[in-house]
């Protein structure tokens, strides 16, 4: 087969992607060890610079000891495994409330909660929804909104979903 020729941008991608990988897999045995949860790893460029982000929570909230925790050991192993090609700065921290759901474990973690969500398109002449998250696969996201009406939105058609929360 021979081989694709992807471009640049094609590049970065599969980078960005292959250092997301592997940074979860470092990540894995010292979330475990402290009870933690991984919620996210992104490799962005932001301003010029290069950011490794790891968004991790647990029950009742990240601390900053706990982001310093992940940050020492975390940093400690990348140094040894040195694969990204890149300077970059390393941050940990928690995913803050407006979080969006994204993973499967977000999904199943969330269901009979409050969620927003925010259409690319109009829907029933509206983008943004609000109502408890009442059932998801692979294709699909429903919520019932407030008069007790379900309401199916295709997973291709959501911009951002994510938990409701009022100030």
């Amino acid at each position: 087969m021979p081989d694709q020729n992807f471009g640049s941008e094609g590049k970065t991608m599969a980078r960005r992607e292959e250092y997301e990988e592997r940074t979860e897999k470092l990540l894995g045995p010292i979330l475990e060890e402290n009870h933690f949860e991984l919620v996210d790893v992104e490799y962005v460029k932001e301003g010029g610079s290069w950011y490794l982000r790891a968004y991790i929570d647990k029950p009742g909230g990240i601390t900053v000891d706990d982001c310093e925790i992940v940050n020492r050991a975390l940093g400690d192993l990348l140094d040894e495994e040195d694969f990204i090609e890149d300077s970059y700065i390393l941050e940990i921290s928690s995913p803050g409330l407006g979080r969006p759901l994204k993973k499967e474990r977000d999904f199943a973690r969330s269901l009979g909660e409050e969620v927003e969500i925010r259409t690319y398109r109009m829907v029933n002449k509206q983008k943004e929804f609000r109502g408890i998250l009442k059932a998801y696969d692979k294709d699909t996201v429903t919520i019932e909104e407030e008069e007790g009406q379900d309401q199916i939105f295709e997973r291709e058609n959501i911009a951002l979903i994510r938990l409701a929360f009022d100030f």
